[in-house]
């Protein structure tokens, strides 16, 4: 059914897995459409009461935004893609079941932010995690959010404005990483937790999750309206396609 992902369901558990390891996990578009309609699945399945994102392979969770994709955009398509991630982001911010993110991997840029959004966050001592989208020529207007509200301001500035990856030990310290575990354990580690949550009564699981997304919503909102304004300045600007035309030859260069 899907193209870009896979889904299995393991008792009580429904489990999504991005499945582009050759390019890291990068998404494009459909990839993104996918998520949503897997969490859809999901979310509606009685059976299913605990939710696991992970991502193929042993490098990464998710590389973030597929470049061959952004850049290309001009200021029109870059209004749509904000759009694009508004829906992934509610489907995830609206979920009533617990969602654990299994790393597996390095998690940059929007594939972080997607493993901020999780509820729980199970990694090994070889991840790494942060937002270097300004090391491509992107901007950010959704990672500045949610990373704020989870380690204040002065972090956020750091990871935005360096765009350096965290280690492993880095972002357990600072809470956004809840359990480090053997890499080879980090899936059964958030099976048994996913159990666990699972057992949990429903439906104060869901007002608990309905209550911490009332708590952030302005924030979010807000992030939206500035990453329209925000990424039609700067696709419009030109930098965005030149500095990922860069970036992508470097990578290339590097491999050849």
């Amino acid at each position: 059914m899907f193209k870009f992902i896979l889904t299995e369901v393991r008792g009580p558990v429904g489990i999504i897995t991005l499945n582009r390891p050759e390019i890291l996990n990068a998404w494009n578009a459909a990839m993104r459409d996918e998520l949503v309609v897997a969490f859809d699945q999901f979310e509606n399945q009685d059976g299913v009461r605990a939710i696991i994102l992970t991502g193929a392979g042993d490098r990464a969770f998710g590389a973030g935004q597929d470049l061959n994709e952004t850049k290309t955009f001009n200021a029109d398509r870059a209004e749509e893609w904000v759009a694009e991630w508004e829906r992934l982001y509610h489907r995830m911010r609206t979920l009533s079941k617990p969602l654990i993110i299994a790393l597996n991997g390095v998690a940059a840029g929007s594939a972080f932010q997607v493993a901020l959004l999780g509820d729980f966050r199970i990694g090994h001592a070889g991840v790494r995690m942060g937002q270097p989208e300004i090391n491509s020529g992107i901007a950010s207007t959704t990672g500045p959010w949610i990373m704020k509200e989870m380690i204040g301001l002065a972090r956020t500035m750091d990871l935005t404005l360096s765009g350096r990856l965290m280690d492993a030990e880095e972002s357990h310290r600072i809470g956004l990483i809840n359990r480090i575990v053997p890499q080879d354990r980090v899936m059964a580690e958030s099976l048994a937790l996913a159990e666990e949550l699972a057992a949990k009564p429903p439906v104060a699981m869901r007002l608990d999750k309905q209550r911490f997304r009332e708590m952030t919503e302005a924030g979010f909102r807000d992030a939206l309206a500035a990453g329209v304004r925000i990424q039609r300045e700067a696709y419009a600007s030109g930098e965005p396609a030149r500095m990922m035309e860069e970036f992508l030859a470097k990578r290339a260069a590097k491999r050849t």
